[in-house]
């Protein structure tokens, strides 16, 4: 039973992350055009080194519209992507502090050239701009206050996440964290 539940919810996750991703994607025009040639490609992402105690991650690999958008994709059509995004995922709280803050994440791509510079032009340049969607819900004022509460705590929590990996890779007895 659990793992019907966490099947449904990984896709309702997954869902969700394809509509915020596109959210982005149409938010600048150019990023759709550099997309739009690739119709058809698809992009799989792998988690490296996921930690065993959170829940395992449904299959993410996303295939490109014919509008530059994103689609979900099928299991099937996992095994057979053009290109493949390998993150660091030791430690997901890091990785996603070090996406919202606009850092580049650690990865690896490897296949298909042309779909691999765009991919890579894309998380170089683009970034969702969160106070702007902020203002359509709560109005200027109170986004611009919203993004600077979030633009003073980003580093300390940044700071704390990695306090934490490195303290998670010290071995017993307080010896020296492993490199």
């Amino acid at each position: 039973m659990f793992h019907a539940f966490q099947t449904l919810a990984g896709a309702a996750v997954m869902e969700r992350v394809t509509l915020l991703l596109n959210h982005v994607l149409a938010s600048e025009a150019v990023a759709m055009d550099r997309l739009r040639g690739h119709a058809g490609g698809c992009i799989r992402l792998q988690f490296q080194a996921w930690p065993a105690l959170l829940p395992p991650l449904p299959s993410t690999a996303f295939r490109v519209t014919p509008a530059g958008l994103l689609e979900w994709c099928t299991q099937e059509l996992v095994d057979a992507a053009a290109l493949t995004v390998e993150f660091d995922a030791s430690n997901p709280a890091l990785m996603a502090l070090t996406a919202m803050t606009g850092g580049r994440p650690s990865l690896q791509v490897t296949g298909d050239a042309a779909l691999a510079s765009d991919v890579n032009w894309l998380i170089d340049n683009l970034r969702w701009d969160i106070v702007d969607d902020l203002e359509k819900l709560v109005g200027p004022a109170a986004a611009h206050q919203l993004g600077q509460f979030g633009g003073a705590i980003a580093p300390a929590v940044k700071a704390a996440a990695e306090a934490l990996a490195r303290f998670s890779k010290a071995p017993p007895g307080g010896g020296q964290p492993v490199p």
